[in-house]
């Protein structure tokens, strides 16, 4: 019987791909139903078997499950697969729920006491191979290698997650680990296996284990050989080669199981429609119901959007003179769908696309569709906007109009769930699979996708995201993109393209002043404690500190005591008299801060560009509560409040030919955002004021007058103030300002007292949130909190915490890029040469130009103050200086 003839048995791993769906799809918060009940991992597995249906076509599918995390293997080394963390609470039951639909879709699935679903998978590998199938096994673990052979094939999860599968045949096995799949147990029992718990031989990795196998074959006979190995490897191998014959005895799979099926038994049968609706209506999956009720009829799969057939148009390449009646013949409500092709960085042509013609302008041709780039009246539709529009930018090429981005849609509509590349939108916006190259391969099983066709899922995503943008329930969410989000876009790839000087010279010399403070404190802490230690590793701290100091405990985690700086901080409190103890934490911690931010400024010296400015990348939904997040590298994380923070900020510089740097900075927004939106009389008439607010809510809540408010008692109330709108308790806020929980609470009471409708307000937002399912913001952005009514109370606290804040944090990122938006129009209105750099939390950063700065500061101060109607101002302060740090305010 040739291959093509053969019969398809594919046997899934149900445990292992059930969990890494579950890991993929858990950050979306989409998969919720109304009870709390989470279903990532059933949709996730769901999607990936029936895409495997299609592309596969098995005669014959089962899956198979652990029963629990012991097993024989267990018996013999009871720390196997110990390392794994606890179960995520997210992913209980959802097993159960997965078997239950798989039941119903008439899918066999089987466990065994006492074994792992690899055990099974092997069992029935080899019963199938033997008995005439093509065997598919489906499997994250990578000890199923060992059971490739001519009939039997693993495909295995990449990087992409469940839904992009790897196929690895022998050549594939040996191309990766230069080992054959026979020999992979032996390659694993040398080097390890980390998700197993199973240490290797030290100082042994892939490379070397691989020359050895090459030379002798198998452990057994390494061992024999291994007075032969020279060197720290040969040593080490000598000295623990019972690890490598253990790790050779519990990698081995077990193939002669005595299973309740067979291969001929897991033929595969139709579903049970009633059952199908009961397990899948009940887990509220109506989109996946559709898909497997019409697994029987392809056709009919089809249409339900199971895995869209609709043929992509053909990619025309237009030469310069050929571009504008190509455009001519074009016709989409929403524009265009456009991809700036790069090259290793390089800017290479550009992709175009309606509904039904695509066509690629290379570089040498665009000129032709210069004008109709730069046309403010057309529409354009990317993923990721703003990293082509630098590229075009940098090409000479000036894009202008309608600039839409799909990726950002999503982030309003989701902003739990930013698609982070074009496949993946297409995967959740469409429900299709667009064809990526595994960037691992020498040679792609998959044809990548060219700029023209990409251009086509771009635009046809657009229509969906924007069908779901359209309704009235979003209305709101609609605003804040046509009016903060999409203007935005430009604002900051312009900032991106402009970055911010450096001078090098002062980040050198702060971090030789780190790195000799970072030996100093190292020294100390040796010398405090008689011995070196690494001061990076929790297991030796923790030895330290609890076994040789004898130190009190800290708070208890799954590998021991913490070693992190709060819990240290903690400790180092409890510890009265000046001793080695005292000493070495002391030193400990210093070297931390020293360390950590000598690695912030390497950081910053590597982004320096040919410019000599960093030019960092800003991501507008990076944040689920809307603010905007610095990357690559972070600006944001920059300590203001230590002077070794301070003198890292002193670098950012004013350019040649700019007078020195502006800074404009929101005067306690969230606090004024609060009093807005609680409505409270009391702090309302403080902002009017002007007056110092925690000195004028410590007067309230001590019950002075405000000139007695001590700097003690500011710094209670502002922490307090502060803590509030991030849901801080009693706790909490004993911990961060060292009282007890009793003075805590009663500190909280009496801010209550006297200023009652933040209470209303903070408890009124989560209810109003869990009634809705959502917050939102003064200017209607929305974001969703499924786990407000989640049974599980950790998910249910975290989600109440962050509902709290979100509103108020929310309303300070609209305000800000609104602010953004007025200061860069008005900017350019009146041609000023000045330049807006960064954005940092409530602060913007400019770059005067020569005689600007009067009218900068006017325009700047303007549009920050009046970017928002609240029944509080919105106070800017204004600094100047030729750094960061000097023009702080």
């Amino acid at each position: 019987m040739s291959d093509p003839q053969k019969p398809t048995l594919m046997i899934i791993d149900g445990h292992s791909l059930a969990f890494r769906a579950f890991f993929a799809l858990v950050q979306t918060g989409n998969f919720i139903t109304d009870d709390g009940q989470h279903t990532e991992a059933v949709y996730g597995f769901l999607s990936m078997m029936l895409r495997l249906l299609k592309d596969e076509e098995p005669t014959h599918l089962g899956v198979a499950f652990d029963v629990s995390r012991t097993s024989f293997r267990t018996a013999e080394y009871a720390e196997y697969k110990e390392g794994r963390g606890e179960t995520p609470p997210e992913f209980s039951g959802q097993v159960g729920l997965l078997q239950n639909a798989l039941t119903a879709m008439n899918v066999p699935w089987i466990t065994k006491d006492d074994y792992e679903a690899d055990d099974i998978l092997a069992t029935l590998a080899a019963q199938g191979a033997a008995q005439g199938y093509r065997v598919l096994v489906v499997s994250g673990d990578r000890d199923s290698f060992q059971l490739i052979d001519d009939d039997v094939t693993v495909l295995y999860p990449s990087a992409m997650g469940v839904t992009a599968l790897k196929r690895y045949d022998a050549d594939a096995v040996f191309e990766k680990y230069k080992v054959w799949p026979h020999q992979y147990p032996e390659l694993a029992a040398l080097v390890g296996e980390k998700a197993d718990n199973l240490p290797g031989i030290d100082k042994v990795g892939p490379v070397t284990a691989a020359k050895w196998i090459a030379q002798w074959g198998t452990v057994e006979e390494i061992l024999a050989h291994a007075d032969e190995i020279k060197g720290v490897a040969g040593s080490n191998l000598r000295e623990q080669s019972e690890r490598a014959r253990r790790n050779r005895r519990l990698n081995a799979l077990v193939r002669d199981l005595d299973l309740p099926l067979a291969p001929a038994d897991l033929e595969r049968r139709g579903v049970d429609a009633t059952a199908v609706r009961e397990v899948l209506g009940g887990l509220q999956m109506r989109t996946m119901l559709d898909r497997v009720l019409k697994l029987d009829d392809a056709e009919a799969a089809v249409a339900s959007g199971a895995e869209s057939r609709i043929a992509a148009p053909d990619v025309l390449t237009l030469a310069a003179s050929e571009v504008d009646a190509w455009l001519a013949a074009q016709h989409t409500p929403l524009g265009l769908g456009v991809v700036v092709d790069t090259v290793d960085g390089e800017f290479a042509g550009i992709g175009l696309s309606s509904a039904s013609a695509s066509a690629y302008i290379p570089a040498e041709n665009v000129d032709g569709l210069r004008s109709w780039l730069a046309d403010e009246t057309t529409s354009k539709v990317f993923f990721d906007a703003k990293r082509q529009l630098k590229a075009s930018e940098r090409a000479g090429l000036a894009i202008r109009g309608a600039v839409n981005d799909t990726r950002v849609m999503a982030g309003l509509l989701n902003p739990s769930r930013v698609p982070a590349s074009l496949a993946d939108q297409v995967l959740s916006a469409l429900e299709e699979s667009m064809p990526v190259s595994d960037p691992n391969q020498l040679v792609p099983e998959v044809p990548p996708v060219g700029a023209g066709t990409e251009a086509w899922f771009v635009l046809r995503v657009a229509d969906a995201v924007t069908t779901t943008l359209a309704t009235e329930a979003n209305a709101g969410t609609r605003r804040v993109h046509d009016e903060i989000e999409r203007p935005l876009t430009p604002v900051l790839a312009q900032m991106e393209l402009t970055g911010v000087a450096i001078d090098a010279g002062v980040l050198a010399r702060q971090r030789e002043v780190l790195e000799q403070g970072a030996d100093t404190y190292r020294t100390a802490a040796f010398a405090a404690i008689g011995h070196e230690v690494n001061l990076g590793s929790p297991k030796q701290l923790q030895t330290v500190l609890f076994d040789e100091l004898g130190l009190p405990p800290t708070r208890k985690t799954k590998t021991g005591y913490s070693t992190d700086a709060d819990s240290l901080a903690d400790l180092l409190e409890k510890i009265e008299e000046e001793n080695e103890g005292s000493i070495f934490l002391q030193s400990l911690l210093k070297h931390r801060d020293a360390t950590k931010l000598k690695q912030m400024i390497e950081t910053l010296e590597k982004s320096i560009a040919a410019d000599g400015r960093i030019h960092t990348t800003y991501d507008q939904v990076g944040a689920a509560t809307g603010r905007i997040s610095s990357n690559d590298p972070n600006l944001q994380n920059i300590p203001v409040r230590s002077d070794e923070g301070r003198r890292i900020r002193s670098a950012f510089v004013s350019g040649e030919g700019f007078e020195s740097l502006l800074t404009a900075d929101y005067s306690q927004i969230e606090m004024r955002i609060m009093a807005h939106l609680s409505g409270d009389a009391g702090l309302i008439e403080a902002f009017r004021a002007g007056e110092d607010l925690h000195r004028y809510v410590g007067s309230h809540v001590f019950g002075v007058a405000p000139e007695d408010v001590t700097a003690a008692m500011r710094n209670k109330v502002k922490a307090m103030s502060y803590g509030l709108a991030y849901g801080l308790g009693p706790f909490g806020l004993a911990k961060q300002l060292r009282i007890s929980q009793a003075e805590a609470k009663q500190l909280m009471a009496d801010y209550f007292e006297r200023f009652g409708r933040v209470r209303d307000y903070l408890r009124d937002v989560v209810q109003q949130a869990k009634s809705d399912g959502y917050t939102e913001t003064i200017f209607g952005r929305r974001r969703p909190f499924p786990d407000l009514n989640s049974p599980n109370r950790v998910l249910r606290d975290n989600a109440e915490r962050a509902a709290l804040n979100s509103p108020i944090q929310g309303s300070a990122a609209d305000i800000m890029k609104i602010a953004m938006l007025g200061v860069a129009s008005d900017m350019a209105d009146a041609g000023l040469g000045s330049r807006m750099l960064l954005q940092v939390h409530d602060e913007l950063i400019f770059e005067i130009a020569p005689g600007e700065q009067e009218k900068l500061e006017e325009i700047v101060t303007r549009r920050m103050s009046t970017a928002a109607t609240l029944d509080v101002p919105l106070t800017v302060q204004i600094g100047r200086g030729p750094d960061w740090d000097a023009a702080a305010h």
